[in-house]
């Protein structure tokens, strides 16, 4: 890919995009350009992948095919001001942020645009992110190819309805916050039996990365695969049981329930 991608804003999700885009080595370093409000962003980012920076909305926006807009809703309205007069019609938009619809981006430019919703997650980091997209009508077949490319450099990547798009940054955005907390918990269970706390977060964390790798490379089902480790009468069993005596299905789901009720009151 030749083309230039630029990032307007250079938070956590920013960083950990272009980390896994530059790791993927699909893409030259010095094709990406990324501005942000402060400059130690952008002077870290410079410094450890070697992408272009500045402090000018302006000339990401003029320079980029693909344009990145990872802000935070409550500057998208000021930020698509500042910039709208200088995309090109041909640039792929991007907005990566809760609560901001396409219809609501697409008024705020006030002109037919490429307009592509997004939602990442940070381990984008180490290529192994998963990413959503919604893409409005404009977004061609070809367009589609080339931006489901810069995102499968750091991940999977799935096409939805932007109807579901709270959901995936429930399931998808947020839940890496979810996986790490069960990381740290089953890593404490370890400590408090004597294992050193370093040793434990290896244990734990690789398990749960194997697992996961497993049933995405096997397709076989999370239950038929939990059934496969539960011994009659052995301990995987009976900690499943008191897991399930805890509600702990109940209370990640109620944890998604409350993460896509939040973002349907950032949408208004």
């Amino acid at each position: 890919m030749s083309r230039t991608i630029g990032f307007i804003g250079c938070g956590n999700i920013a960083k950990s995009m272009i980390a896994g885009i530059v790791k993927s080595k699909k893409v030259n370093s010095n094709q990406i350009i990324a501005s942000n409000r402060s400059t130690p962003s952008l002077v870290e980012m410079e410094e450890l992948y070697g992408i272009k920076t500045t402090t000018s909305n302006l000339e990401v926006a003029q320079n980029a095919d693909f344009l990145f807009l990872t802000i935070t809703a409550d500057s998208y309205e000021a930020v698509i001001s500042e910039i709208r007069e200088v995309v090109r019609p041909s640039t792929i938009i991007v907005s990566v942020a809760a609560g901001e619809s396409i219809q609501k981006n697409e008024q705020r430019f006030g002109r037919p645009v490429k307009l592509i919703k997004a939602m990442p997650n940070t381990p984008a980091m180490v290529n192994e992110g998963v990413t959503g997209l919604a893409v409005n009508e404009h977004v061609t077949e070809s367009d589609k190819e080339e931006i489901k490319a810069i995102f499968e450099s750091f991940g999977r990547v799935e096409l939805v309805d932007e109807s579901l798009m709270d959901v995936v940054t429930a399931v998808g955005g947020s839940s890496p916050a979810f996986t790490y907390m069960f990381i740290e918990a089953l890593a404490d269970g370890a400590v408090m039996y004597g294992m050193p706390r370093k040793q434990a977060y290896v244990f734990a964390a690789q398990a749960v990365l194997g697992a996961a790798k497993m049933m995405l490379e096997t397709n076989i089902h999370p239950a038929e695969l939990k059934d496969s480790v539960c011994s009659p009468g052995g301990t995987t069993i009976e900690s499943v049981a008191r897991l399930e005596e805890r509600g702990l299905r109940s209370a990640v789901i109620e944890a998604v329930k409350v993460n896509v009720e939040k973002a349907k009151q950032i949408h208004g």
